[in-house]
């Protein structure tokens, strides 16, 4: 996995080239090999100098194997594993020889915790060159030194910002912040490591203390906290301590159920980023409707390399979907997400137009009008003139039927739906929606052409709200019911932060509109009863165009940045807080994970993961919870069900679905394992 070879001028080059792979990462087998690499190096007293490197293409190391720590950590193994990795660093960074890292492509968590063990690093400008310790976003800390020897390279506020972002950097602002000291081409990478081992041994540095800048982290047990409590210590104390207290760190953090989760997360992406058939790469798209969700779509395709037909009827509405892209184009260049040129080609790749135009030789047409179901059913009639024999009509609805739609064409086995979420440039997550005449190779097509333009897919059945909407909206219906019974905005939406979510129900509905709320709400209690009925406060809101974010006053007033609670809804709400002798965010979560057991239950969609990654991906469902069956199963099936049956004898909407109360029953899980 690693060859060592020595030059004429005595430096011993390092080379990382697993076998078969793409990658290099540490597992146990690699970190043996090391450990003889360096007996040799310290053995030899011809060498002056180490230049570590990789032979892999867009890969230097991508730190440890995530499959060996997930299983460690759950057997209990992980410290050894840590402490054997340190001991490995640590004599590297004691060779009485310079050594340099040279890196180029991804070089992540351990891997640019080897580097930190080096006296020099050398970057090369290549766009797949990204460096830094992503480990907190995985609910553990760097262990291997990272914690210890970054602080003392780059100061402790620059190290706290690098580590409990857990941000990947790019060579050059590497090179800015100090995580490098030189960057290179890639033909000039071992050049300049030569030339740094001139320098030899790398001085001790004075470091720069904590200004006490750095936000403490809300949770005292999180990887971020922990990171923090090793990195403003660690030019404090000697390195053995300091190293000592990021090993004690990681392996408690191993053993919490959000770090499993995390880690598990990470392979779910990994899992929905892989499709099993390869098709040609779609070059031309038609979006149909240019609101928000159409000059969404439009814009990220165009983005993608994909060229784009963006028809509406209307001219008013299409210059504003225009006006729309081109302020996502010029946001994406001012957060430095792309280059100038990158948004001008992009933008270039979108033809608007009113009238019907030529769409035979377009691969996918995407339907985005308003969610009328006869408007739509027109658009399809229409669209399934105008298309060539082979495109695949997709529509954009949340709720909407889909084979219904489907009916109104000569091709139903061609029509599928792709669910994207707002806004587009952000949410990664398509539900692509498999309607009852929708072939195989039509779904299997349009899962390729989700990954090929950077999105993830889960696969769902075709019934009211699908996957997402219809896990959340017995959620955000409840939690205004709530309002509405006198508990406090304030105080159902910290609750909800607080356990994790990304935003409160009541500010999320904000964000949905007040109208849109209420249409999709309509739609599933048609389907599902009671439990999706909007509460009457809605519908007052929405008449009395209190809509929301885009209307500056809904369940909060919005004023720039800042926000307040809206004293004028007080007319619309029952006196006195109701009492509730259990936890909101329980309680709200109770109904979500009843609705994501019932897509189990019916096959909306295929696995637990489906329904759980789904969440995460499509609401931002707390990750470290790892959805809501993994957090069903957390929190413990019987509890759950005994605590829904206590609330579904004064509302029906709590009555615990078949599948939940069969496993509660018989001690079985959704999960295997």
């Amino acid at each position: 996995m690693i060859q060592r070879e020595i030059g004429d001028d005595r430096v011993c080059l390092l080379t990382f080239d697993r076998p078969e792979s793409g990658a290099n990462i540490f597992d146990a087998a690699t970190m043996s090999e090391l450990s003889e690499h360096v007996d040799a190096i310290e053995r030899d007293n011809s060498v002056r100098g180490l230049i570590i490197t990789s032979a892999k293409r867009s890969i230097f190391i991508a730190g440890a194997d995530l499959k060996t720590l997930l299983k460690q950590a759950q057997t209990g193994e992980l410290r050894d594993f840590i402490a054997k990795g340190q001991r490995v660093f640590n004599r590297i960074a004691g060779l009485k020889i310079p050594s340099v890292a040279a890196v180029h492509g991804a070089c992540a968590g351990g891997g640019y915790e080897i580097t930190l063990a080096c006296d020099w690093r050398v970057a090369s400008d290549d766009p797949a060159t990204r460096i830094g310790l992503p480990e907190t976003t995985l609910g553990l800390i760097p262990a291997w030194g990272g914690s210890t020897r970054l602080p003392r390279l780059i100061g402790e506020d620059n190290a706290a910002e690098v580590i409990l972002k857990g941000k990947l950097y790019s060579a050059s602002e590497a090179l800015k912040i100090g995580l490098v000291d030189e960057v290179a081409s890639r033909e000039q990478l071992l050049d300049a490591a030569r030339r740094l081992i001139g320098k030899g041994k790398r001085p001790a540095a004075k470091v720069s203390p904590a200004k006490g800048n750095i936000p403490v982290p809300s949770d005292p047990k999180s990887a971020q906290a922990r990171a923090l409590g090793v990195i403003t210590t660690a030019t404090a104390n000697p390195v053995d301590e300091s190293l000592k207290l990021e090993l004690d760190a990681i392996a408690d953090l191993g053993k919490t159920e959000s770090t499993q989760n995390l880690i598990r997360n990470f392979f779910l992406a990994e899992k929905y980023k892989k499709g099993s058939k390869q098709f040609e790469k779609v070059a031309h798209a038609a979006i149909i409707g240019a609101g928000v969700m159409g000059a969404g779509i439009a814009q990220w395709l165009s983005s993608r390399g994909v060229t784009v037909i963006l028809r509406d009827v209307n001219r008013e509405l299409l210059d504003r979907g225009l006006a729309s892209i081109e302020k996502t184009y010029a946001d994406a260049v001012k957060r430095g997400l792309m280059t100038e040129e990158k948004a001008k080609q992009g933008r270039a790749r979108i033809v608007a137009s009113t009238a019907p135009m030529e769409l035979r030789d377009v691969q996918f047409v995407i339907e985005a009008a308003s969610e009328k179901i006869d408007i739509k059913k027109e658009i399809f009639r229409e669209l399934s003139m105008q298309a060539g024999s082979k495109t695949i009509i997709a529509t954009n609805t949340s709720a909407l039927p889909v084979s219904e739609l489907a009916h109104c064409t000569v091709s139903p086995d061609r029509v599928i739906g792709l669910h994207f979420f707002n806004p587009v440039s952000r949410m990664k997550l398509v539900e692509v929606v498999v309607a009852q005449g929708t072939s195989d190779d039509t779904k299997e097509h349009a899962l390729a052409f989700v990954r090929q333009i950077g999105k993830l897919p889960v696969v769902v059945r075709d019934s009211p709200g699908f996957l997402v909407n219809r896990v959340l909206f017995p959620y955000l219906l409840d939690a205004a019911e709530l309002f509405e019974n006198g508990v406090e905005a304030e105080k159902i939406d910290n609750g909800l932060v607080k356990w994790g979510m990304p935003m409160g129900p009541l500010r999320l509905i904000d964000e949905i509109g007040i109208d849109v709320t209420v249409d999709i709400a309509t739609t599933l209690e048609k389907a599902y009863g009671r439990r999706d009925r909007a509460p009457e406060i809605l519908r007052s809101m929405r008449e009395s165009k209190l809509l929301g974010r885009k209307s500056g006053s809904g369940f909060y007033k919005y004023e720039g940045r800042e926000q307040f609670p809206n004293e004028s809804l007080n007319q619309w709400r029952r006196n006195g807080s109701t009492k509730h002798d259990i936890d909101l965010a329980n309680r709200l979560m109770f109904l979500m994970i009843n609705e994501a057991a019932r897509c189990i239950e019916e096959k909306v969609v295929d696995s637990p993961e489906d329904a759980d990654y789904g969440m995460i991906l499509g609401t931002g469902f707390a990750p470290h919870r790892g959805g809501p069956l993994r957090f069903a199963e957390h929190f413990g099936l019987e509890k759950i069900v005994e605590e829904m049956n206590r609330l579904a004898q004064s509302d029906e909407k709590f009555v615990p679905c078949d599948i939940l109360k069969k496993h509660a029953c018989e001690g079985t899980k959704f999960y295997e394992s």
